[in-house]
């Protein structure tokens, strides 16, 4: 016996490519220029993301999985949810912990996933319904960014979980609008379960996105093969250099690429030719870290209360537990 699995659409035909083009067009023509990190995104680009996080230097996946470990019982206990919501879902790999803390708690009935990768969401649905024959699985392609969809509730409690501390991606103005999204579409019962990166010394962040092996420099010039294969462009990835900055002032890890010499990149899709400097960075990635108090003060403002705090021991990485108010 096997569960069910169904997968959802939100998004319109050709609505990647247009946003791709978009994003292109707008950030590569800005000043400096940018990149939003989704477009490191693709087949490759996901591969390399799961290579990073079993990775020595890049702490963040082991600390949340060791927190999860530790308190999915809890979180379940507490939530009694019966749906459970993953943003961004990806693998779905440490979901486990929790669709069998809440299974084992006898309230679960539905997981629901939502993430921009359809092929993403399609493995990891056929393996989860062959592992959770019970388990109702809804898998929903979006784009949180510009559709922060979240499914009805059934009438029970639903855990909203936004994991891995992709929360970072998102800049100081950015996330009060994701925090009121967030909120409108969810009810008195409901929960967020929010996973945040914190602040700590500075060669431990810059060393977790600037590996020994060079996987993360991979990750990061993938995205100009994104562009090269969507948009036509003649990037040479290794005219480029990654390079990860922590910026102090806004405690943040800064992902960029490093333009080793003057030169000129062709994207005859958007019609656009642009220059590069020597020494040029294009950004292509921030991860934001944490401090407790500003956290908490921060979804306050957005209508969350913080129930619980829990960390790794390390103390290297947060699990929020929060409901609205």
């Amino acid at each position: 016996m096997t569960g069910r699995f169904a997968l959802t659409r939100r998004l319109p035909p050709g609505y990647f490519a247009q946003a791709l083009h978009d994003d292109a067009l707008k950030g590569l023509t800005a000043e400096p220029k940018t990149l939003p990190p989704k477009w490191f995104y693709d087949g490759r680009g996901s591969e390399l993301f799961e290579r990073i996080t079993e990775l020595p230097e890049y702490y963040p996946t082991r600390a949340e999985h060791e927190i999860l470990r530790a308190r999915a019982t809890e979180i379940a206990a507490r939530t009694g949810a019966g749906t459970l919501v993953e943003l961004g879902s990806g693998s779905s790999r440490k979901t486990r912990l929790l669709l069998d803390a809440l299974s084992a708690h006898g309230t679960l009935r539905r997981y629901a996933a939502l993430d921009v990768s359809a092929e993403a969401l399609q493995e990891a649905g056929d393996a989860l319904r062959i592992d959770y024959p019970e388990l109702r699985i809804d898998a929903v392609v979006t784009d949180l960014d510009t559709d922060p969809f979240l499914p009805p509730s059934d009438g029970s409690p639903r855990l909203a979980a936004f994991l891995g501390g992709t929360l970072g991606n998102y800049d100081t103005e950015a996330r009060p609008a994701f925090y009121a999204a967030l909120r409108e579409r969810l009810d008195e019962g409901d929960a967020l379960l929010l996973g945040a990166d914190l602040v700590k010394d500075p060669g431990v962040l810059v060393r977790a996105y600037d590996d020994a092996q060079g996987v993360t420099a991979e990750f990061n010039k993938n995205v100009l093969r994104v562009l090269n294969r969507e948009l036509g462009a003649d990037f040479d990835p290794a005219a480029f250099d990654h390079r990860a900055v922590w910026n102090a002032e806004e405690e943040r890890i800064e992902m960029r690429l490093r333009s080793r010499r003057a030169q000129t990149v062709a994207l005859p899709a958007l019609n656009l030719s642009t220059g590069f400097e020597e020494g040029e960075e294009l950004l292509t990635e921030i991860s934001c870290k944490f401090r407790r108090g500003p956290l908490v003060a921060e979804l306050e403002r957005g209508g969350f209360g913080v129930r619980r705090w829990w960390t790794d021991p390390a103390g290297d990485f947060a699990l929020l537990l929060a409901v609205p108010v």
